[in-house]
């Protein structure tokens, strides 16, 4: 079921969460044990992150240093599956520009369809912790509204290879995030909403924002998302501490 549904079906505030991949090496039970108790708030729809790769430098015997790519938290679309199956839940996997591939990209989208999955939340993703500023996959997404344009036009039937006519048209809910803080990178409040907006034309279906601990900048944000023509939903990102 698509978020976009459980909204517009909900009779009362409605409730989802946000939940990591496990660690490689480490088993799901870890977090189902953190799900089991979490479960009787009935959420609509549960969030799972997406991490991306690293480069690590490992020393060699001869003294020169070999880089490596590492993936700390892979699985996202498999747990996703699996939260799915366990607790019967709709699941909101997070996907990311950086380190994928265009045709990474299309085949994940693939896969998370056959899944029975019905959303996808893309994200620009964060720098790599050895980089400065984001740096894209080689072949992949710069911006978040170009993974979103990806989806949009798969949900259309558009698919990378031109030769694919008549081809099956996925149904993805997209969405995507927004900062009544404002992002650190935007130059002003104002140019942040821009971004936004135009992504929201390109074919966004709700947005949910970053954590916030004052409800006013989220009230003001709301506020300033439909003084621009912003009209989909906003979901709230709370973090209970």
């Amino acid at each position: 079921m698509k978020v976009t549904d459980h909204i517009a079906q909900a009779k009362d505030t409605l409730i989802s969460f946000e939940v990591l991949p496990p660690l490689k090496g480490k088993g799901i039970e870890a977090l189902y044990k953190h799900l089991d108790p979490l479960m009787e708030f009935k959420p609509s729809f549960i969030n799972v992150t997406y991490h991306r790769s690293e480069h690590i430098f490992k020393k060699r015997l001869d003294g020169s240093f070999e880089k490596v790519v590492v993936r700390k938290r892979p699985g996202t679309e498999s747990i996703c599956a699996a939260i799915m199956n366990n607790y019967t839940v709709d699941t909101v996997p997070h996907l990311i520009c950086g380190g994928f591939s265009v045709n990474d990209t299309e085949d994940a989208l693939i896969n998370l369809r056959y899944l029975g999955i019905d959303n996808v939340l893309v994200l620009r993703g964060d720098a790599a912790k050895n980089e400065t500023a984001f740096e894209p996959e080689a072949g992949g997404h710069k911006y978040a509204s170009d993974l979103l344009r990806q989806v949009v036009n798969l949900n259309a039937g558009v698919y990378l290879e031109d030769e694919l006519k008549n081809s099956h048209k996925t149904e993805f809910c997209i969405g995507v995030a927004g900062y009544p803080e404002k992002h650190f990178e935007a130059p002003n409040m104002d140019a942040d909403l821009a971004y936004l907006k135009a992504k929201v034309d390109a074919g966004a279906d709700y947005i949910i924002t970053q954590m916030f601990f004052d409800n006013a900048k989220f009230y003001a944000f709301v506020d300033a998302c439909r003084a621009v023509g912003i009209t989909v939903p906003i979901i709230p990102g709370l973090k209970p501490v």
